[in-house]
């Protein structure tokens, strides 16, 4: 499993980014895939995880504002982040997990075994 994020920026609050995670080295259909969060000072804070049975979850913080997604055509998932907050500001990391049940919520991101590198993302206010 090797994962690698793109498209982390700096962006004025309110504005958008849209980050993107390409996955190799496995097949996906079986597995947990998330993002989580970590900002200078702060723990890792699982954001958004969409699990094998297709349900998503959000942390309360970024609900309504981000949406994951997944392309299994190009093995790539998303995370779209809209109306952006200073408090967003965070190195954002992908991650996977080879599970067939249902993921009980995005707070079990920063636990998943395999992780990207990272990426930066910065909220001006």
């Amino acid at each position: 499993v090797h994962l690698v994020e793109s498209g982390g920026g700096s962006v004025q609050a309110g504005g958008s980014l849209r980050l993107s995670c390409q996955a190799s080295g496995s097949t996906y259909s079986n597995y947990w895939l998330g993002w989580f969060r970590q900002a200078p000072g702060k723990e890792r804070e699982g954001v958004a995880a969409l699990d094998s049975q297709d349900n998503t979850h959000y942390a309360d913080s970024v609900k309504g504002r981000f949406t994951i997604s997944w392309d299994n055509a190009k093995n790539t998932l998303y995370l779209q982040m809209n109306s952006l907050k200073s408090e967003d500001t965070a190195v954002y990391t992908c991650a996977a997990d080879h599970s067939t049940t249902e993921l009980a919520g995005a707070h079990w991101v920063p636990f998943f075994g395999n992780k990207g590198q990272g990426t930066q993302v910065t909220v001006s206010s």
